[in-house]
């Protein structure tokens, strides 16, 4: 299994940010670098790839706030 982690040294460490949306449904088989969310931090707006292959398990629903480095989802 392989955590989907929010990048950490985007911004300070303290702030919050925003899953705006995933364009995967929980349960999906995804590709490796496949785009898998939509993450709004500062009123800048951030991809998050897929770290490995396989079936897509979301922890963090779209619109729930994030810090870096938390895990959203992972890939089993």
């Amino acid at each position: 299994m392989t955590d989907i982690r929010i990048p950490e040294g985007l911004w300070e460490a303290d702030k919050e940010g925003v899953i705006v949306t995933w364009l995967y449904e929980d349960g999906d088989t995804v590709n490796q670098d496949a785009l898998l969310a939509e993450v709004m931090i500062e009123k800048v707006q951030i991809e998050i790839n897929s770290p490995a292959a396989g079936r897509l398990k979301i922890a963090k629903a779209a619109e729930s706030t994030v810090l870096p480095g938390e895990v959203i989802g992972v890939i089993a």
